[in-house]
Order: C-alpha cells, then structure tokens, then sequence
C-alpha cells in the first residue's frame, strides 16, 4: 500500500508545500545564479529513472562554462563557482528537482539517478536501484553521500528498493535533514573528483580481471 499510493500522495502534498512556502527563495537563489553564472539559471541532465526511463533532473547551475584554449570545459573545481560550492554544501541547488517530483519522474526519498552512462555496469542486484522510482534524497546519500565508494553506494540503493517503507523514508528524510543543517562535510565540492566515473572503474576491474 505504501510504496503503491500513499508515497507518491506525500511526494505531491510535500512537493506542492515546498513550492508554496519557498517560492521566494527560488526566486531568490535563480536571480544570484544569473548575476554570478550567468544563463542558465538551470542545469538540466538526462538520467535514467524507473525503469531505467530517461528524463531530464533540473538543478541550479552551480558552474560556468569556462573552457580551455582547445574549446573543452576545464574540470569542476576551476568552474565551481564560491556560491555555487554554498549551493552544493547546503544542497539547495537541488531544490527544482521538487518539480522532477510532481512530473512523477522522480521521489523524496530514492536512490539518487546517475548518469545514463552506468547502466550497463550494475550488477542484477543492483539493477534494483531502478524497481522504484529515484529521490531527491536516499539510503546512501544520508549514510556518506559522495564518500561512499559506488559498491556501497549501489548496496545501499539495492537495500532501499527491497526495504522501502514509510517509517525507513521518515529516517532517511531526518538524517538527510541533519547533514544539511550540520553543513555536513559529506558533500564534495568537486563531486566528479571525490566519486570516480562509475563506468571507468568497474572498465578497469573488469579489464584487471582478465589478467589476474
């Protein structure tokens, strides 16, 4: 009953809420955006949803588009702007997923999408991630976030998808609440550095395989 119905009805009623008691500072944060970043205001990614469908996750940009001599976007770190890393930290850049969350696209609670890049490299078990549809928030982002290395990570999204309930998305929600309240130092600036690409890593396993 409860991953069925009542979870996607507190996913509308809590999304509706947050858009009408924060819509300031949406207001607010895209007017900062466009002064220190520029267009767009959003940054918009297709990421594979439930059932691996893809959509488009909407976040506040938090770069710019600076490039190197040769046209190719210099890494995170050197585009990261100071209040786009204030965004990440506090993890308000990802408040328009709120209307990824009304679309149906996406939860409040769910293993965090990915890039579309990873799907050939989860394991059957970790395929689960896609049963249920995925959240602004997740077991793994409120247990280290973007510290976990990705077999932890995608353990702890299979276990969420076999496990969901009400009472576990009520304690995900409080300890995602208290890292973000607590700054916590689980959020990496230059979030490409601190995971690794998923894809290049199980590649360099599975080639290391071979030669064993």
């Amino acid at each position: 009953m409860y991953p069925r119905y009542i979870k996607r009805l507190l996913d509308i009623l809590l999304g509706m809420a947050v858009i009408i008691l924060f819509w300031w500072l949406y207001l607010l944060i895209a007017l900062l955006v466009l002064v220190f970043m520029g267009r767009p205001v959003i940054f918009l990614q297709k990421r594979p949803g439930y059932h691996e469908k893809i959509f488009g996750i909407m976040k506040f940009r938090t770069m710019k588009d600076l490039k190197d001599s040769e046209g190719r976007l210099l890494p995170d770190k050197d585009r990261l702007t100071g209040f786009g890393l204030f965004l990440r930290k506090t993890s308000l850049d990802e408040l328009p997923e709120i209307f990824n969350i009304l679309k149906g696209e996406m939860s409040l609670v769910g293993p965090r999408p990915l890039l579309e890049e990873y799907l050939p490299w989860y394991s059957e078990r970790e395929k689960l991630r896609h049963i249920v549809r995925p959240g602004l928030t997740g077991l793994a982002q409120a247990s280290g976030r973007n510290f976990l290395d990705w077999d932890k990570r995608l353990e702890l999204d299979a276990e969420y998808a076999e496990n969901i309930s009400f009472g576990l998305d009520m304690k995900i929600l409080w300890m995602t609440l208290k890292q973000v309240l607590g700054h916590s130092e689980t959020v990496a600036g230059d979030t490409s550095a601190a995971e690794g690409n998923l894809a290049a890593i199980r590649k360099a396993r599975k080639e290391a395989d071979k030669h064993e």
